[in-house]
C-alpha cells in the first residue's frame, strides 16, 4: 500500500491496514495484542450472552516488548476484561460464571492465546506472486 504500509485481508474481504507505530495503522505487535482481547471477548460474550447480555465491555490487552538472549518478543501478556451485567437473576448468572469462563477461555478455548502459551514454530518461506498475486 506504500512505504512501510500493508493491508491484511481474508476471504470474506475484510482488510486491516498493518504499518509502523508511527501513524494511525495498526502494527504487527497491536494485531497481536487485539487478537488475544478479541478472541478472549468473542468466548465472553458467548458463554455468559446466554445468561445474560452486558450493559457495559470493555477489553483491553496489553504486554511488553523486549530484545534479550531470546530476541525480540514480547512478556507480561495480559488481556483485562471489565464487564458490567443488568441487575436480576440473568446479570447474577452472567456474573457468577465470568471467573470460571476466565479460566476456560486461559485454559482451552481462545485459539490465539493457547498458541501464544502453548509455543509453536513458525516458519518463513518464500512464495509466488504468480501463485497468489
Amino acid at each position: 500500500m506504500g512505504e512501510h504500509l500493508f493491508k491484511a485481508t481474508n476471504g470474506r474481504g475484510g482488510v486491516v491496514s498493518v504499518g509502523t507505530a508511527d501513524g494511525v495503522d495498526f502494527s504487527p505487535v497491536e494485531l497481536l495484542l487485539a487478537g488475544l482481547a478479541a478472541c478472549g471477548a468473542l468466548d465472553l460474550d458467548f458463554i455468559t450472552g446466554k445468561r445474560a447480555g452486558f450493559e457495559a465491555f470493555a477489553a483491553r490487552s496489553e504486554g511488553d516488548v523486549i530484545r534479550d538472549e531470546h530476541g525480540n518478543h514480547m512478556v507480561n501478556l495480559k488481556v483485562t476484561f471489565d464487564v458490567a451485567f443488568p441487575e436480576g437473576e440473568g446479570g447474577d448468572a452472567a456474573r457468577a460464571v465470568v471467573p470460571a469462563t476466565l479460566d476456560r477461555i486461559r485454559d482451552r478455548l481462545c485459539t490465539v492465546g493457547r498458541t501464544v502459551q502453548l509455543g509453536e514454530p513458525v516458519s518463513y518461506v518464500e512464495g509466488s506472486l504468480e501463485e497468489h498475486p
